[in-house]
């Protein structure tokens, strides 16, 4: 009877069990539908655009759509992760999204204290809570916290739950993300921080307002501290590390966010709004020493006056500071305008393509002689702009006293197309009044950009073949045409760097032009070295005049000290080129002694030389004697030469064998003994 009676019980026992168990396995199975039935918010964060210099820097960030900045941690010090994880949630990497000992703990606390002594939020919860913007204290608000949680852990991981954190966690104001705290608290990024930085930045999200470091540094210090204690406690850190730390004051400032090349960055974001990461050429470094020399050339000149530098690699054509004006602000100076990309005149800064031009032609070298002397061509008759004239001088005085007269000669003898021609071969985009060039281009009468004269010089750096500008990283454009022949662009380069400094400036064979518009409304100064250029504009931003603004005065001290900002010693320009011709005047074949006006030189009457082989515009042969070449009319001795050249000096023939370098595109030019000249553009094969 008491075995039956025994066994009864523990069949009843046996049927308990089981009955617990299925409950359990219901309960459970209905729990896991409940959770996994939870509706998630968006878990893709929205963060700010950034703009990079080429080193990875940050040079501008934006604020996102509600005015928060939020920027991506790319890199956080290991020891802020400890310390947060070990002030935070210690068991972070062993639970399902709820701690059950600390919301018991929690628990009992409040009932012993009458009061929440702790919430027992896991960050896990934490995030569940931010990415809602739910609130802390109310029941109803931790259970859903608990929720979503525990949905989140099913469906993200701990590292991924982590990075969210480190993306919305509050930090008081409109900061959120540890990145942005750091970047505004400290002003540097959160990849290697000091204990005391760390300890701050793991306080302030549990009470982002009354912690805030501007706004309450002494609440701030304290609860600082606390975290340093636990983390001691939890052995992240030793006691000589924490006291060194509890010394360290608290930041009472925000700092302001990064905001160098502001126009460019705006073109980036412009040009590419659904990016979120743009990485420029821009050398951040040098962009912050330039942005002060443009403060420090204006602060001293008025209200009004505005300025704009840039500086690029020739070589490679990126631009390594881009300072599109004085503050990038809404004052008299119009700051908000990018002065690199608005069109101007650039008074003077033309000339040197203009004799680059000539010296290509076979019109001129750099000692050939030229009349400085008033006189008309056609009904248009420049004057010099101090009305002075010299008579009779070199090509080399010319361009580096920098004389209107000789200029417009040589653009008349080419014709202004030819000029135009040259410009748009070298990426530039003239702008020209009425659409109507004339011979005024080459003083200025057209409009350009720094951008374009920055390029242009860089073209004559580059031994006469443009590479376009680029601004974004790996985006370097591939190698342009040629523009002018490497001789011509290094004697136009030679002749430039023969200018003297301005006074107080280092005598460091700098070559550069400087230019003044009409009505003094633009100051230039352009120059190169054997690896970068430069180009500063000063002026007006809207088009008024200056009164005694002279580029020589006003932006060529600004040049100088933007190189010595870039570097402390000039890079050499490179050796001449074999086939230049570096004789005296003297020494020069007789048609390249003195230049004659397009009337001596161009009237073609009967007996004018012309190239009667190879035709303009022929292709024709490369032989291995050379390129045969004929010449009919003009008067005996004949010079010919290839892309301005000399190639035979004084030749009796009417025939002849040419030594070329190889194939491509040639100009042939053929002068006879009375300065009478014509030319051949063939392609050799």
């Amino acid at each position: 009877m008491l075995d039956e009676r025994t066994g009864l019980m523990r069949a009843r026992w046996f049927i308990a069990l089981a009955l617990c168990l299925w409950l359990a396995a219901l309960g459970r199975d209905r729990f896991d539908q409940w959770v996994d039935a939870t509706v998630l918010p968006p878990v893709v964060v929205a963060t700010s655009v950034e703009v990079l210099d080429r080193n990875g820097a940050l040079l501008r960030a934006y604020t996102v759509a509600d005015g928060r900045w939020r920027l991506a941690p790319e890199g956080v010090d290991p020891l802020y992760l400890q310390m947060l994880l070990a002030y935070e949630d210690k068991r972070f990497h062993n639970h399902a999204g709820v701690d059950p000992r600390s919301v018991v703990r929690a628990a009992l606390q409040a009932l012993w204290n009458g009061r929440v002594i702790s919430g027992g939020s896991t960050l896990t919860m934490q995030v569940a809570r931010l990415l809602e913007e739910g609130t802390t204290g109310k029941v109803g608000g931790k259970l859903r916290q608990m929720r979503v949680a525990l949905a989140l852990e099913r469906r993200l991981s701990k590292e991924q739950i982590l990075q969210l954190y480190l993306h919305l966690a509050p930090f008081g104001g409109n900061l959120e993300g540890v990145r942005a705290a750091s970047i505004s608290y400290f002003g540097k990024e959160p990849r290697r921080l000091t204990p005391a930085e760390a300890a701050l930045l793991v306080a302030i999200p549990q009470s982002p307002e009354t912690r805030r470091p501007d706004r309450a540094a002494d609440r701030a210090e304290v609860a600082r501290n606390r975290v340093l204690a636990r983390a001691v406690r939890e052995g992240v850190i030793d006691a000589d590390e924490a006291g060194a730390a509890l010394r360290e004051p608290v930041p009472g400032l925000r700092k302001p966010f990064p905001a160098l090349a502001p126009h460019l960055a705006d073109r980036a974001v412009t040009d590419q709004p659904q990016a979120t990461s743009h990485r420029l050429t821009i050398d951040g470094g040098l962009q912050k020493k330039l942005e002060r020399l443009a403060l420090e050339a204006v602060e001293a000149r008025g209200e009004r006056l505005q300025v704009a530098i840039l500086v690029a690699d020739h070589a490679s054509g990126e631009i390594l500071a881009s300072v599109g004006s004085a503050g990038y602000q809404a004052d008299q100076r119009q700051g908000f305008v990018d002065m690199t990309r608005a069109l101007r005149s650039p008074g003077s800064t033309l000339k040197p393509l203009v004799y680059a031009l000539a010296f290509d032609e076979g019109l001129a070298h750099p000692e050939t002689m030229i009349d400085d002397r008033p006189m008309a061509f056609g009904r248009y008759a420049p004057q010099n702009f101090d009305r002075i004239y010299m008579g009779t001088i070199r090509m080399r005085e010319a361009l580096q006293l920098s004389r209107n007269i000789p200029v417009v000669a040589l653009t008349e003898a080419m014709g202004p197309a030819r000029l135009i021609a040259a410009m748009e071969r070298a990426g530039m985009k003239p702008v020209f009044p009425g659409d109507q060039p004339g011979l005024a281009i080459a003083l200025g009468g057209v409009g350009v950009t720094l951008s374009d004269m920055v390029q242009l010089y860089a073209t004559l750096a580059r031994g006469g073949v443009v590479r376009p500008l680029s601004w974004r990283l790996e985006a370097e454009g591939p190698e342009g045409q040629r523009v002018v022949s490497e001789v011509a662009a290094w004697q136009v380069g030679d002749i430039l760097a023969g200018l003297a400094p301005p006074p107080g400036a280092p005598s460091n064979r700098l070559a550069y032009k400087t230019g003044t518009s009409y009505g003094h409304r633009d100051a230039w100064a352009i120059g190169y070295d054997g690896s970068h250029v430069v180009g500063v504009w000063m002026g007006r931003a809207d088009g008024t005049p200056v009164p005694g603004a002279f580029g020589a005065d006003v932006a060529a001290p600004v040049l100088f000290q933007a190189f010595n900002r870039l570097k402390g010693k000039l890079d050499p320009q490179p050796a001449a080129p074999a086939a230049t011709l570096l004789v005296a005047n003297a020494e020069l074949p007789q048609p390249l002694r003195r230049f004659r006006s397009r009337m001596a030189a161009f009237e073609a009457g009967a007996d004018a030389p012309a190239v009667a082989f190879p035709p303009d515009g022929a292709e024709v042969e490369l032989l291995p004697a050379g390129l045969k070449v004929r010449v009919t009319g003009g008067t005996a001795p004949f010079t010919w030469l290839a892309d301005g050249v000399p190639v035979i000096v004084g030749s009796g023939e009417r025939e002849a064998m040419l030594t070329l370098p190889g194939a491509g595109f040639v100009t042939l030019s053929v002068i006879d003994a009375d300065g009478r000249s014509a030319r051949s553009q063939v392609r050799v094969r």
